[in-house]
This record gives C-alpha cells, sequence and structure tokens, in this order.
C-alpha cells in the first residue's frame, strides 16, 4: 500500500453521492477538502466521525473548506446512514475500492480483516495534499483538524 505525502498532487476521482450525483475532487478547485475515507456506515466509530464532522460543518465552511466521506457502502446505504444521523454533507460510494486504493487506504485494517483503513486527507485550493493522516482515531478528529486549518 502506497501512502501519498503532503506535497503531492491528490489523486482525482468521480464517485457517486449519497443520491447518485456524480462527485469529482475537480468540482473542489478553490476550496480546500477534507476527504475522509471511513469503513462503514452506520457502525460505531464511524458514527462518531461523521457526527463531529456534521456538528462542526459552519466552522469548516467559514475556513473555505468541505466535507467529503468516502466508504465502499453503496448509495442506499448512505442514505439511511445520512438521515438516521442528519448528515449536512456529501458521501461518496467507492464500491470497486479504486479510489480507496490510491489513496492508500485499502489494506488490513481493523483486527487484521480487509478493508479500509480509517484516514483523512487536506486537500487545498490547487489540489494539493496539506495534510495525509493514516489509522484515524474517529474521537477528537474533527476539532484536530479544525486548529490544523488556522
Amino acid at each position: 500500500m502506497a501512502k501519498l505525502e503532503e506535497g503531492m498532487k491528490a489523486p482525482s476521482f468521480s464517485l457517486k453521492d449519497t443520491y447518485g450525483k456524480i462527485v469529482k475532487l475537480s468540482d473542489f478547485k478553490g476550496k480546500k477538502v477534507i476527504l475522509y475515507f471511513y469503513p462503514k456506515d452506520d457502525t460505531p466509530g464511524c458514527t462518531v466521525e461523521a457526527c463531529a464532522f456534521r456538528d462542526d460543518i459552519t466552522p469548516y465552511k467559514k475556513k473555505g473548506a468541505v466535507i467529503l466521506g468516502v466508504s465502499k457502502d453503496d448509495a442506499e446505504s448512505h442514505q439511511k446512514f445520512t438521515a438516521k444521523f442528519k448528515l449536512n454533507f456529501p458521501l461518496l460510494s467507492d464500491i470497486d475500492t479504486k479510489v480507496c486504493q490510491a489513496y492508500g487506504v485499502w489494506g488490513k485494517g481493523f483486527m487484521g480483516h480487509f478493508g479500509i483503513i480509517r484516514s483523512t486527507f487536506v486537500i487545498d485550493e490547487k489540489g494539493l495534499i496539506m495534510k495525509a493522516m493514516y489509522r484515524v482515531n474517529p474521537v477528537g478528529h474533527s476539532s484536530d483538524l479544525l486548529k490544523l486549518l488556522d
């Protein structure tokens, strides 16, 4: 698994969001992007992380940043997760794991099982990686990222 490093160009992507709309990284040129990869909708750690991003959405917007969550789950799963927790940012479906592989987050994770390794990338306005964080702890992660954007 090749890890991405700060200063590298972020791999481009084109994924369907919660409602089937195609979302591309290039759609956000001129904005900072918080691209976070998480293992599974509606599981304990993933819910903690998503709800923290939801609760912190206003400060992110004030800093010119958008939040995008990526998992292997399909649109139906994302719709249920979004509705249940009133998520206010897009969740993207990487069913074939090509984007996960491009970002180096597909591998042995929780309890040695193969899947998405919880990771976050802060991408700057020009599409370069400002910060690459692998194996993040969902507790306090959003507030730590906000400090990083100051």
